[in-house]
């Protein structure tokens, strides 16, 4: 397993009570806090004592992790394999201009070590799987979900479970998001509120749909809250319950979340080890031999790539938005936004392989559907979209 630890301060002092003492200007740092009767100086020795592994240094683990560096946590995790995009900067402040194209772990302990130096940051450069979540997350006191796909999500929660582990989940799309604690003990699961995840494509990611810049950082700021609550054992947490924030509105609501007796994971316990995520969730590589004849099939870059180099015949369609074809498009494409591809269908050929792209490819899949419906006999979906393409296939191609 690739970790980074930080270069940790000398170990902390530890008292007769077994809580590290705090120095000197720690009782400086954190008097605000100190000052709190439900913190006071043992419920800060606690955090010091703590350990929180967040999982997605994006949009929801930026601002959890500058909180509870902030806060004084004594050692803070962060798994993500991915690297700083510049489309990332409008929500996830962990990271700045300088820092593109360079690991987001990187980005962030060093953004974490300057803003506190006592606490330890681990860096674990690669993604969670079902290889190495028992044993990453085994290591850490609770868990902050920061991530941006069923398929992690879902591995994350099952791991928390088995491990007995405190989930602190938040998801967020467009101007919503929620937040709750799973895995709490006589408390729901995630799988208690979503036993299965939705077909692939039906739920739009933030790429796809957009999300306001702040909506991350008011649920990445809940979560951080939830965690300094569990950590300290004060309050009411959201075990339990689901919060529902809708900021165009500015509305919050809680929903009643119960265990449910049949949940495979916290229920009857039937899921004793991880499983394979990409299957359950319907991840994995779609194949040209998966597709029914005559519906909707899916081709990757690289076949796509091969086809246009041997000057196959293709009819070359881009469903985005034309704002997003100004920051990069295939050439020899067609731009046909998936909102008027309808009105467009008069002319689209018959006789030609029509080859669909969008961002991620769940737009195209949605127009491919269509066409198909329409009687259209040979229609392709580009499989992770142009970004895939840029990164498999042409690293000019601009990602956003």
């Amino acid at each position: 397993m690739l970790r980074a630890p930080s270069q940790h301060p000398p170990a902390a002092f530890v008292s007769d009570d077994g809580l590290p003492v705090l120095e000197a200007e720690e009782l400086v740092r954190y008097s605000r806090h100190i000052g709190l009767s439900e913190v006071g100086e043992d419920g800060q020795r606690r955090l010091k004592q703590s350990s929180v592994l967040i999982v997605g240094a994006g949009g929801l683990g930026s601002p959890a992790a500058l909180y509870l560096v902030a806060a004084g946590v004594g050692r803070v995790g962060i798994v993500d394999f991915d690297a700083v995009d510049p489309s990332n900067l409008q929500r996830q402040v962990l990271h700045d201009t300088s820092g593109v194209g360079s690991l987001k772990t990187t980005s962030a302990r060093t953004r974490l070590e300057a803003l506190n130096p006592h606490v330890h940051v681990d860096t674990i450069d690669e993604a969670l799987t079902a290889s190495n979540a028992l044993e990453v997350i085994g290591e850490y006191d609770v868990v902050v979900d920061g991530t941006d796909n069923f398929k992690t999500r879902y591995l994350t929660n099952d791991a928390c479970v088995l491990l007995g582990r405190p989930n602190v989940y938040g998801s967020v799309l467009r101007f919503e998001g929620q937040a709750s604690v799973f895995a709490m003990p006589h408390g729901p699961c995630y799988r208690c509120l979503f036993r299965e995840p939705p077909p692939p494509g039906l739920v739009p990611s933030c790429a796809e749909a957009g999300v306001l810049g702040v909506v991350p950082g008011l649920i990445g700021t809940i979560q951080a809250t939830e965690t300094i609550k569990l950590l300290l054992g004060a309050g009411d947490s959201l075990s339990g319950r689901l919060l529902l924030v809708d900021a165009l509105r500015m509305r919050f609501r809680t929903i009643q979340l119960r265990r449910d007796p049949e949940c495979p994971a916290c229920g009857t316990r039937e899921l004793k080890e991880l499983i394979d995520y990409d299957e359950f969730c319907g991840t994995g590589e779609m194949r040209r031999t998966d597709a029914r004849p005559g519906g909707l099939q899916e081709l990757t870059p690289r076949e796509l790539a091969e086809r246009m180099r041997r000057g196959d015949p293709l009819q070359l369609i881009d469903v985005r938005e034309p704002y997003e074809w100004r920051i990069a498009h295939l050439d020899g494409a067609r731009l046909i936004p998936l909102g008027r591809l309808g009105a467009g269908v008069t002319d689209i050929a018959r006789d030609r392989d029509i080859v669909l792209y969008c961002h991620h490819g769940v737009r195209s899949r949605a127009a491919g559907e269509f066409l198909v419906a329409q009687g259209f006999g040979s229609v392709w979906n580009l499989s992770g979209g142009i970004d895939r393409w840029s990164a498999d296939v042409d690293q000019s191609v601009a990602r956003y």
